[in-house]
């Protein structure tokens, strides 16, 4: 197969895009000072669930001023589908104590509410001094546990969506927007 067939199947599965890459912006510049604005000057520890969300934390870290550290946990409830299977497995953990941070937890999409809630449950049992989840997409219809987030950027409609950090099949990330998937 030719590099020009493979780039426009790539092409043909971007159904149409539903939040642009200058929305992003904006509402990460948003969430920024929103952040800020809770820890006033407060050392804080941002905590990326990879893969989707790495995008988006390096944005976040960026339009922060208050002083900040990362970490990076990995969970997947996906795999290489594009529905959940309903069962969460943290793939990587931190190994840091959280005890003398407050931890923000930044997530790329909330969908079925399961990843984040098994998460933030095994993450407040370490005892941070404070615990807030910020998510770039939200999808409260699909939620099937209850779980709602502190902040959402996005609240969308129960699309598969890829672009900025999101997969599907890991390809897409790359994508400075978000987009519907168009899985015909």
């Amino acid at each position: 197969m030719g590099k020009e067939k493979k780039i426009q199947e790539f092409r043909d599965k971007i159904k149409r895009v539903i939040i642009t890459k200058e929305e992003i912006q904006k509402a990460i510049e948003r969430a920024g000072k929103e952040i800020d604005s809770y820890y006033d000057g407060t050392p804080i520890l941002l905590i990326s669930i990879l893969k989707g969300a790495f995008v988006f934390m390096a944005d976040v870290c960026k339009a922060v001023t208050v002083p900040c550290e990362v970490e990076f946990m990995c969970a997947s409830s996906y795999y290489s589908g594009t529905e959940s299977t309903g069962v969460v497995k943290i793939t990587k953990d931190i190994t840091r104590d959280i005890s003398k941070y407050h931890v923000v937890i930044l997530e790329d999409i909330i969908d079925t509410g399961r990843t984040l809630n098994d998460i933030v449950k095994l993450l407040k049992a370490r005892n941070p001094l404070s615990l807030r989840v910020i998510t770039l997409l939200d999808k409260p219809e699909r939620r099937i546990v209850d779980f709602k987030p502190d902040v959402a950027l996005f609240t969308i409609p129960d699309h598969f969506v890829i672009g900025y950090g999101l997969d599907c099949g890991e390809l897409y990330r790359n994508l400075p927007y978000i987009a519907e998937y168009n899985a015909e």
